[in-house]
């Protein structure tokens, strides 16, 4: 009997739904085994997200078998012949043994239903995930040495790297995901087979693509997962601005380059997926925009450049149009912070939180971690620049409300005052209106009125 990790030990408890399950399957006369990440997470002592089951019961009769036993029931993947269910506020999915392979013209998987684990754990992506747990009395099934590839820290498939990434190209970037997360090395043949068969990831959908990307973004520290995607070329596939990026920015003095930059820069901010994506696209438009004078390398209106850049990548990559208008707005404001170097007015201090709006906290947060020198003196002034206009920022909060920041008139106030129907002119009115609000703070509607009033006759509006 294969000794349990304390992990599993209560999932394997004998009335826990685990061994409900499983008990309900093998007295049906299947198979059951606890399969990959709960597997994998449990001997690494880490907390599984996922309790999943493979079988050699075909989905029609898994679903018969847990339809009365389960207190929900879930069907959206029975054709790939996975039946999810949730038992006492655990949720679980079952799999018929399978096998999957891509054909060269298809970006969705032929599904071939199997009748052997030892087949269903030999097409699994990597060792670590090929393991299996036989219940109800726990056997350790590991044909690919996958205990010993976690003992190692060490990235392998169970088959060829190349079968492996041949079935599902995806997996190639799913390493990715795996060597940040887990702090695992990939063996040399692996490494040589992703840059091999990098090509072969056009077949996956920009959805399946963007998930991966999402889940290694959000990993505490991407950094070799970003590193690997550049240098086996598979960021080429679907993100060649992370390439494009490996420039130095001064060809004189050799500070690093922007690659390096974004890469430290993604590391700095919190695991949270608008704000990596805002530092990983932040530096985009410096290949384009990169000129060199006579006092060195420049990068003018990169952020702008940068920020057209990025809402075209995530819109490629199917990212919803909210967090991509969100990721738009940090790349565009990333700069703003460095001319209050100069001195900021509090109507500059107004615009920069009206621009900001719900994002300032994420803006402010991106700028601080933009700072990657090792100038301790740049870094403490930009930290105190920082200070400064957070303190600011929450002093004119208090006596202005700034994150809410709008013309003291509406559009139907204006139309009414000026007698004027709905066109551009009521447009034009309300942007005079709020720069007198940025300008100058709080105004009441009385003197809303007046001002507008002078506005209207300098513009020649004819009111009624």
């Amino acid at each position: 009997m294969t000794v349990v990790p304390p992990r599993l030990a209560p999932l394997l408890a004998p009335e826990s739904p685990v061994q409900q399950l499983a008990g309900r399957l093998v007295d049906a006369g299947y198979e059951c085994y606890l399969v990959g990440g709960s597997v994998r997470d449990a001997f690494l002592d880490r907390a599984a997200p996922d309790i999943d089951f493979a079988t050699d019961a075909r989905p029609e009769e898994i679903e018969r078998l847990v339809a009365r036993w389960a207190d929900h029931v879930w069907l959206q993947g029975r054709r790939f012949g996975t039946i999810g269910c949730e038992r006492g506020g655990l949720r679980m999915e079952i799999t018929t043994f399978r096998s999957e392979v891509y054909r060269p013209e298809s970006r969705k998987p032929e599904v071939i239903f199997g009748d052997d684990i030892a087949t269903d754990l030999a097409r699994r992506d990597f060792t670590v995930n090929a393991m299996a747990l036989r219940l109800p009395e726990p056997e350790l099934v590991d044909p690919h040495g996958g205990i010993v590839d976690l003992a190692a820290h060490r990235l392998r498939t169970p088959l060829s790297p190349d079968i492996s990434f041949l079935d599902d190209p995806l997996r190639m970037l799913r390493a990715a995901r795996f060597i940040a997360g887990f702090g695992f090395e990939p063996v040399p043949e692996l490494v040589a087979s992703v840059e091999e068969h990098a090509g072969r990831l056009e077949i996956v959908s920009a959805e399946r693509i963007r998930d991966e990307l999402s889940k290694l973004l959000v990993v505490p520290d991407p950094s070799s997962g970003l590193w690997f995607l550049s240098r086996t070329g598979l960021s080429d596939e679907f993100l060649p601005e992370l390439n494009a990026m490996q420039l130095e920015q001064d060809p004189i003095h050799q500070h690093k380059d922007v690659l390096a930059h974004t890469i430290a820069v993604v590391c700095n901010t919190r695991p949270e997926l608008k704000v990596r994506l805002a530092a990983l696209l932040h530096d985009v438009g410096k290949p384009k925009t990169r000129s060199i004078g006579p006092t060195g390398v420049s990068f003018h209106h990169h952020e702008v450049v940068g920020a057209r850049m990025a809402r075209e990548r995530m819109t490629a990559l199917r990212y919803p149009q909210d967090l991509t208008e969100d990721v738009v707005r940090l790349v565009e404001l990333h700069l703003r912070i460095h001319t209050y170097a100069m001195g900021w007015t509090d109507r500059a201090v107004r615009r920069y939180a009206r621009d900001a709006g719900p994002l300032l906290n994420e803006l402010n947060h991106l700028v601080r971690c933009d700072c990657t020198t090792r100038n301790r003196k740049k870094a403490a002034a930009l930290g105190r620049r920082m200070d400064e206009l957070e303190e600011r920022i929450q002093i004119l909060g208090e006596q202005e409300e700034l994150d809410s920041i709008r013309p003291p008139l509406d559009g139907r106030a204006v139309m009414e005052f000026l007698g004027i129907p709905p066109g551009r002119d009521v447009g034009r009115a309300l942007d005079y209106l709020l720069e007198v609000r940025l300008d100058e703070g709080p105004i009441s509607e009385h003197d809303a009125r007046r001002r507008l009033a002078g506005w209207a006759q300098s513009e020649g509006i004819t009111t009624s």
